[in-house]
């Protein structure tokens, strides 16, 4: 049974089979880490943090595992993201040009606006095109995490909940087929569901929801490993704090008045 953090006798089988987020205090509450070659959801209302706690995924890999990575920007431009998260620390642009990371722009050109990015997508939008570009990225620089930011541009641009299910899907399996452990961040404009259109959970191994709550005069910060396919973890609903060096998950309190 859980009780506070998963218990630390895990195998050394499960162990190599994790892949560590390297945020503090979150490992701790899925086992070790996620498992490998999945995808992950990662839900919020704006303010929560989605981008953040899934770029620190990406980042924490390439500088503390040895694990190169892919952003997709679906909603941001690449220099926006680059801008917003090294004011904690984090140079993505020093990682691109090591050959680490690869942020593709998929916002510009949907938007018409002009790209200088060396990673593009132009074409019309769809998820093909978008399985084409991360495979190839893949290969080129042998990653093994992904972010994709986010699903609910993608989803509004299909509508139909029943297509929105089949091609992030699709994105999911291609993922894990090619040996890509992924977040796939989610904007949630009602807490009390753990997706936007009522589908993105489905298609993916795990769910973890971010609540940015206001309680009285004060927002706080919290966040529940709502679903891990494969994988005991805290059935509870944890504080995080954003510091100046990223998120900090406090594994031993529980929330309790916000809900």
């Amino acid at each position: 049974m859980y009780d506070g953090a998963v218990s630390e006798e895990i195998s050394m089988e499960d162990e190599a089979n994790r892949v560590k987020t390297g945020i503090p205090g979150f490992d701790e509450l899925c086992g070790g880490g996620l498992i490998r070659d999945r995808t992950y959801l990662i839900s919020g209302t704006s303010g929560a943090g989605k981008t953040n706690f899934s770029i620190q995924f990406i980042y924490n890999g390439i500088t503390k595992y040895g694990e190169n990575g892919i952003i997709v920007a679906t909603e941001e431009r690449p220099e926006q993201i680059r801008e917003n998260v090294l004011k904690l620390g984090w140079d993505l642009q020093a990682l691109e040009d090591e050959n680490k990371l690869v942020i593709i722009d998929a916002c510009s050109t949907k938007i018409g606006i002009p790209s200088q990015e060396k990673y593009v997508d132009v074409r019309p939008f769809d998820i093909r095109s978008m399985m084409d570009q991360i495979i190839a990225t893949q290969e080129e620089i042998n990653a093994k995490r992904a972010l994709i930011d986010s699903t609910t541009s993608v989803s509004f641009y299909l509508q139909d909940p029943a297509k929105i299910r089949i091609e992030l899907l699709k994105l999911s399996t291609t993922l894990e087929v090619i040996g890509l452990t992924s977040m796939m961040t989610c904007e949630l404009i009602d807490e009390s569901k753990p997706s936007r259109f009522g589908v993105e959970n489905f298609v993916t191994d795990g769910t973890i929801v971010l609540y940015y709550k206001r309680h009285e005069n004060v927002r706080m910060r919290s966040m529940e490993i709502y679903k891990m396919r494969g994988s005991d973890h805290s059935k509870k609903i944890h504080p995080y704090d954003i510091t100046p060096n990223g998120f900090v998950i406090h594994p031993h309190e529980e929330v309790y008045s916000m809900f």
